[in-house]
Formats: structure tokens, C-alpha cells, sequence
């Protein structure tokens, strides 16, 4: 039974795993976080301090000394100003409920574009033109990184709107970026069955897993890290049926699919095909349906990274000619076969995890059928129709 949400006093929160208070001194805002425990005590505590703090501000008695004291460990300037940009950034960034590589991987951006421009900025000193003159001055690699930025900045911002400390968000006035979406690029057919059994050609004893492994994300369409992830229990071969629950990331399986939703993928006789191969490579010494070649914890045995398969991968492309694309490019390559046989466009996207839309969207050059010509021949009808018009005159 899930537990009812706690009713917080006026100007307390909960934050990440600790507790902060909201209040106003010398007509401003100001917030603090506090090293108190998110239960009933800590929060009466919380609550203790703010109405301790208001009464304060009241009489006129809140002076910075008297600040410092009530709050050591503040970062904000105990003369009622601003907190700056950089130990803002850094509170925010410690509060979001996130993996902890995504979290590295946020603090990275903010070190590399916006804290070298405005770390020791306060919030409400930060403009709409001075946003605008630090993206401008920026070298992005790629607009791809420059709207990710830009998106992380936004949303930090849009965090101190929300907590009083800025009356609007200066990030908002930055020109959207205009990213060109990557273009699908599949493979066809029989450039997949050639290079599936180029794998298996370079490919001997328990190294075989790695042909296994593309046969079965060519012919399921699941995403390289959650076929890394599946575990024999998962799969069940009369049903026909595997269950998507986890992925792997960044070295580490995740307890999770990207999307954050579990599916189920019908498995055709190709895909059956790889998995009955794999059975006495793997099934004996691993959890792991594609476990690798080595020794290892049973727990432990997996595709443990892009590094070897991609080896493989490469020396199957370059012996049979085909020309390069990545390895995630097994799951378009899914996708196309799927809608050019003329499949419903809801049970592919329900076997790669889409909404419909994305999927239309996504492989929309690839929705063919018989009927196209036909189509294309009611062009003559309203010359027909027109005809008929004027004859009728």
C-alpha cells in the first residue's frame, strides 16, 4: 500500500535526502539546506528554526553575524545577497533523484560551458542578454551539446524560479537550437543474413556468443544494452517470448529499460535460432543469455562492453564489404524489415518499446505497401471530375 505523502509546514521541503526552508529577509528571499532527517522530528525542527528565523527578520535582530551563526554551513552571503551561480549549481545538481553517471555527467557540462562564464555571478545578476552573450561565446562541438546545455541550464534555472531567489528565468530568451535529426541508416536484408554469417565465420568456441548476440538483435530489434542484459530467465523458447526489463550502462547493469517501462518481445525463428545457439555457450556458466568468452562470477558474466563486440563487428563488415554502420543500427534494422513486410505499425512499436507516433515518425520513408501506384493514379480523378463539369455546361 503506497504511503500517504507528508503534509510539510508553510516554507519547509524536502530535497533530494535533506530538508530546506524558505524564507524572506531584507526583501528577499532566501533558502537554506539543512542536515536534518527527513522525518516528523526533522521537520518540526525545520519548521522550529524558519519560525525562529521569520521572527527575527520581524524585529529587525537578523543581522549577518546572527545569520552565520543560525546557518554555519550556508553558502549563501549572510548580507541578504544572492547565492552565486557556482555553489547554486552545485546544491541543485547535489538534489536531483538521478543515476549517479548521469549526475556526473551534468556536472561535466556545467564545468565545461557555463562555470567558466558565470560562477561567480549571483542568480539575480544573470541576464537574458548575458545568457545570450555566453552561448554566443561558447565553441559547441555540436548542436546536439549545445541544446543539451542549454536544456540542463534551463531547468537549474527554472529550480531557483521556483524556490523565490529570481522572478523569471534569463535562460528562456536563448534562441532554440536547430538540431538535424540523424539519419536512419538500416541495413537491407540480405546485407544482414551476409553479415550475420560473416560473424559466425570469424567467430569460434565460446567467442561464437558475440554472432549469437547480433543475430538475435537483428531479428528482435531490442537495443544493443538490453540484449546485454538478459538473463535465461527471461526468455522463455515456447511461449516464444523474452521479457525487456533491464539495460546496461556505462559498464553497469541497470534494473531498468531505457524508457523505464518493461516489454515483452515475440521472438520469430531467427531470433529462437541465436538463442539455441547461445544455450551451450552461456546457459551453464551464466544468468546472462550473451555471456562472453573468460571465466568469471557467475553474476558477473555478460557482453561487458561495447569494446569486444564491436571488434567483432568491425571484422565482420570488413570481410564482407558491407559498408559501416553503427552496431545500434541492428534495431532499425528491425524496424524497417518490420513495416516493409507490412506489419501492423502498433505491434512493432510495441516490440521495440515506441509509441506509435515515434515509430511513424522515426521510419516514416520505410511504410511502403502494394498499393502505393494506385494511390498515386487518383491524380487523374480530378482532371476526370472537371471534365465532367464543363461538359455538363
Amino acid at each position: 500500500m503506497a504511503r500517504e505523502p507528508m503534509e510539510l509546514p508553510t516554507g519547509v521541503e524536502l530535497v533530494g535526502k535533506s530538508i530546506r526552508i524558505r524564507f524572506s529577509w531584507n526583501k528577499k528571499r532566501h533558502c537554506e539546506t539543512l542536515a536534518l532527517p527527513q522525518t516528523p522530528k526533522g521537520i518540526a525542527a525545520a519548521e522550529a528554526l524558519r519560525a525562529q528565523v521569520t521572527q527575527l527578520a520581524k524585529l529587525g535582530a537578523l543581522t549577518p553575524e546572527k545569520y552565520r551563526e543560525l546557518f554555519p554551513n550556508s553558502r549563501s552571503d549572510s548580507n541578504g545577497h544572492m547565492p552565486i551561480f557556482f555553489d547554486y549549481a552545485q546544491d541543485w545538481l547535489d538534489s536531483l533523484q538521478i543515476e549517479d553517471s548521469t549526475r556526473k555527467n551534468y556536472r561535466g557540462t556545467m564545468q565545461n560551458y557555463w562555470v567558466p562564464y558565470l560562477a561567480q555571478y549571483p542568480l539575480d545578476k544573470i541576464t537574458p542578454v548575458l545568457m545570450r552573450k555566453v552561448v554566443n561565446a561558447i565553441t559547441w562541438t555540436s548542436p546536439i551539446r549545445r541544446k543539451g546545455a542549454i536544456r540542463l541550464v534551463t531547468g537549474m534555472l527554472s529550480q531557483a524560479v521556483k524556490d523565490e531567489l529570481i522572478l523569471r528565468n534569463p535562460a528562456n530568451s536563448i534562441p532554440p537550437t536547430r538540431v538535424i535529426k540523424r539519419e536512419i541508416d538500416p541495413f537491407s536484408r540480405e546485407e544482414a543474413d551476409d553479415l550475420i554469417a560473416k560473424l559466425y565465420e570469424v567467430t569460434s568456441g565460446l567467442q561464437s556468443i558475440y554472432a549469437c548476440f547480433f543475430e538475435f538483435s537483428f531479428y528482435t530489434g531490442m537495443r544493443p544494452g538490453e540484449a546485454m542484459a538478459l538473463r535465461w530467465s527471461e526468455v522463455d523458447t515456447r511461449s516464444k517470448r523474452a521479457k525487456v526489463c533491464r539495460i546496461r550502462l556505462y559498464g553497469k547493469i541497470k534494473e531498468r529499460t531505457k524508457t523505464k517501462v518493461s516489454r515483452e518481445v515475440l521472438l520469430n525463428d531467427r531470433a529462437l535460432q541465436a538463442l539455441e545457439k547461445a544455450r551451450p555457450l552461456t546457459a551453464a556458466r551464466s544468468d546472462y543469455v550473451f555471456a562472453p568468452e573468460g571465466s568469471g562470477e557467475r553474476s558477473e558474466l555478460y557482453i561487458r562492453s561495447e569494446t569486444g563486440a564491436k571488434r567483432y563487428w568491425l571484422a565482420a563488415l570488413r570481410k564482407s564489404g558491407i559498408r559501416y554502420r553503427r552496431m545500434y543500427d541492428t534495431r532499425h534494422t528491425y524496424a524497417t524489415m518490420c513495416l516493409m513486410s507490412g506489419m501492423n505499425p502498433a505491434f512493432i512499436a510495441a516490440q521495440l518499446g515506441h509509441s506509435v507516433q515515434v515509430l511513424l515518425s522515426t521510419y516514416a520513408k520505410w511504410i511502403s505497401s502494394s498499393s502505393d501506384f494506385a494511390e498515386l493514379e487518383k491524380l487523374d480523378l480530378p482532371k476526370n471530375g472537371t471534365n465532367l463539369v464543363l461538359d455538363s455546361r
